[in-house]
C-alpha cells in the first residue's frame, strides 16, 4: 500500500485540492479511527487527509471512502503536530478553499448536520462574508473508567450539559479584543489542575478558508485576527461543535492525572445523543441566520 508523506502528496496532487471542503484528521492512536473517518465522510467532505505515524490498517477504512480518503505519513503524536500539517495544507491549497482540521475520536457537528452537508453550511457562511468559523470542543467521556479505561465509549458517551463560560480576550496592551472571547468548560475546567494553562480553552477555529500568508498558531488561533472572531460586527453567525474524547483520553492515560481521577461523571453529566439538535438546544452551537 502506498503511504506517501503529507509533503509528497501536497506537492504532487494539487489537482485533488482544487475543490473543498477538505478535512485534515490527525490520527494519534487507535481510538475510534473507523468511526471518525466514517463520520466526516458522511458529513460531505470532498477530500479527507488522514495523517498517521504508521499506515492505517484496511479494516478502519469506511466503505465508500476509497476515492475521498487518503492516508498520509505524518507524526501526529508529536507536540503541535497540527501546526505544521495545517500550514502546509494552507500553502498547497488554492486560495479560498474551506479546510477543517481535527483528530481521531473527534466528531464535527454543525447546525442541522443530520439533513445538510458541511458544504451547504459553509456555502451559507461564505455568503455572510465569513472566512472562518468558531467551533466549541465539547468533551466526551465514558461513564465508567473501570469498564472503559481509555475513557472512550461511543455507545455510552457522556458530556457536561452545564459549566461553560466565556472571558474577554485581551491583547498585549491589556485591551479587550473586538468580537473575541476565551471559552472554557468541560473536563478542561473541572480538572484544570491537570491541564497546562495554554490548553484550558475549548474554542478552536477549526473551519476556515485558505489565503496567502495565513498561519495557524499553536494555540488553535490564526495570525489574522478576523479569523479569531466569533461573529461579524452586524449579527450572530453560525458556530459548530466538535464532540471530542481527546481530553478524556489524555487525563485517563497521563501518569500525572490518571491516579487522581476515579470517574469523569458528576451531577451535570448527560448522555450524548450524537445529533446536532441536542447541542443547539443547550446553546453549544449557534445556527445564526441559517434556517
Amino acid at each position: 500500500m502506498s503511504f506517501p508523506s503529507l509533503g509528497d502528496f501536497l506537492a504532487g496532487a494539487r489537482d485533488r485540492l482544487a475543490k473543498g471542503p477538505i478535512a485534515l484528521l490527525l490520527i494519534e492512536d487507535e481510538a475510534a479511527v473507523h468511526q471518525t473517518l466514517a463520520h466526516h465522510l458522511k458529513a460531505g467532505f470532498k477530500l479527507i487527509l488522514a495523517l498517521s505515524p504508521e499506515p492505517l490498517p484496511a479494516h478502519v477504512m469506511p466503505e465508500g471512502g476509497e476515492k475521498r480518503i487518503v492516508n498520509l505519513h505524518h507524526d501526529a503524536r508529536r507536540g503541535q503536530a497540527h501546526v505544521a500539517a495545517v500550514n502546509a495544507l494552507i500553502d498547497a491549497a488554492p486560495p479560498d478553499t474551506w479546510i477543517y482540521y481535527g483528530y481521531n475520536a473527534e466528531f464535527l457537528f454543525h447546525p442541522f448536520s443530520e439533513s445538510r452537508t458541511v458544504g451547504e453550511m459553509l456555502g451559507f457562511h461564505a455568503e455572510e462574508r465569513r472566512r472562518a468559523m468558531l467551533t466549541y470542543v465539547i468533551d466526551l467521556y465514558a461513564p465508567d473508567l473501570e469498564r472503559f479505561p481509555d475513557a472512550v465509549s461511543l455507545n455510552e458517551a457522556m458530556f457536561d450539559r452545564t459549566g461553560y463560560y466565556a472571558l474577554g480576550r485581551m491583547d498585549r496592551q491589556g485591551r479587550y479584543k473586538e468580537r473575541q472571547l476565551d471559552f472554557h468548560g468541560g473536563l478542561r475546567w473541572r480538572f484544570e489542575e491537570h491541564m497546562p494553562p495554554d490548553r484550558r480553552r475549548i474554542d478552536r477555529i477549526a473551519l476556515f478558508r485558505s489565503q496567502p500568508g495565513l498561519r495557524l498558531l499553536p494555540d488553535h488561533r490564526f495570525n489574522v485576527e478576523e479569523y479569531n472572531t466569533y461573529s461579524c460586527p452586524w449579527h450572530n453567525n453560525l458556530t459548530a461543535a466538535i464532540a471530542s474524547f481527546r481530553v478524556a483520553k489524555a487525563l485517563a492515560r497521563n501518569p500525572g492525572s490518571r491516579g487522581h481521577i476515579r470517574s469523569f461523571r458528576w451531577r451535570n453529566s448527560h448522555p450524548f445523543r450524537w445529533n446536532a439538535q441536542q447541542l443547539m438546544d443547550l446553546g453549544l452551537m449557534e445556527p445564526g441566520q441559517w434556517f
